[in-house]
């Protein structure tokens, strides 16, 4: 199943160099990536520096958010449980809010303005973050933590809101287009750091998996075994909500991915053991990015479609699926 799915994941990655809004034939594709050159230069920069550096982002992103959507899961025990829940993404929104309302829009100031915009949207990230962990650490009950993680994103949302109505009509426009979603925004030097972060957390992740699993049997059986049940969760949180940020942060907020993605995986691989799922998640979670970003250049020559407008189409029918199934629970 795991060749299986590599080999997905590899043929969407390729697709991804090989389709986009401009047409390039695919023997000048073929010839780029493989170093041979190309005759026109333009091919050769759209297909190294917009084409790879977005399948790269498309593939972790998808592969990070799709992990904290099962951390969130197992912690909550909570089928719906979503990186939405924490309210890092409404956090990740606000910063960006509170950026383009004092500069009033991204587009005077370049670069300058771009570092601002991510610097925002990770501080307001992290702050909402540690809100949730603290609230972790107050609270045993798992519901009540996930109604505060609930009350914490309403409340970030009306602060947005209200950012907007008293932000200039340029701040609004720049901030809808963040608010969108893109695989797009990442330059080969920015992945640079991107990529090492998000690897190192879904390492993390990985040797998480353990003390995870007695988890789902009952907080009692995980403390029978020797699990520090309250610093497993907080830490969990925290990796959860760290790849959510970092994410959110580069790429604007991405829905649905990270709640639907494991259920797809478990559906997949017929198991819940977390040792499976994980390994599985990532290569889904980037399979299903990688796809999504496709899905946005079906326009070709006329645009490209939001991301957002695309990711519900996939995650929604699984959700569905979800609440159908667990009805009588």
């Amino acid at each position: 199943m795991y060749i299986l799915l590599s080999l997905i994941l590899l043929l969407l990655f390729v697709a991804n160099l090989f389709y986009g809004s401009i047409n390039i034939p695919c023997g000048e594709v073929l010839s780029i990536v493989t170093g041979n050159g190309t005759g026109r230069d333009v091919w050769r920069v759209i297909v190294l520096e917009t084409r790879l550096p977005q399948a790269i982002t498309a593939m972790l992103a998808g592969a990070a958010i799709s992990v904290a959507g099962l951390l969130l899961q197992t912690v909550f025990r909570n089928p719906l449980a979503g990186p939405e829940v924490l309210g890092v993404n409404s956090g990740a929104g606000l910063g960006v809010a509170i950026v383009m309302l004092c500069v009033g829009g991204i587009s005077d100031f370049a670069l300058g303005g771009y570092a601002a915009v991510l610097g925002g949207a990770f501080v307001g990230a992290l702050v909402v973050m540690s809100v949730i962990v603290l609230f972790a650490s107050l609270l045993r009950n798992n519901l009540f933590l996930l109604i505060a993680g609930v009350a914490v994103s309403y409340i970030t949302s009306s602060a947005i809101t209200l950012l907007n109505y008293f932000s200039t009509a340029e701040g609004v426009h720049s901030y809808m287009i963040w608010g969108m979603g893109s695989f797009s925004g990442l330059s080969m030097e920015h992945i640079s750091f991107f990529a090492p972060v998000v690897l190192l957390l879904l390492f993390i992740s990985l040797m998480m998996m353990k003390p995870l699993n007695a988890l789902l049997i009952g907080d009692a059986y995980a403390a029978n075994l020797g699990v520090n049940v309250k610093r497993v969760r907080g830490l969990a949180l925290c990796v959860a909500g760290l790849l959510t940020a970092v994410v959110t942060a580069f790429c604007g907020p991405i829905s649905f991915i990270g709640l639907a993605v494991p259920h797809i995986s478990r559906i997949s691989i017929h198991s819940n053991n977390l040792r499976h799922l994980v390994p599985s998640i990532i290569i889904l979670g980037g399979s299903v990015a990688l796809l999504c970003n496709l899905l946005c250049q079906l326009p070709g020559e006329n645009g490209l479609l939001p991301l957002g407008s695309i990711t519900p189409l996939i995650g929604a029918p699984i959700i569905i699926y979800v609440v159908l199934k667990n009805r009588r629970l």
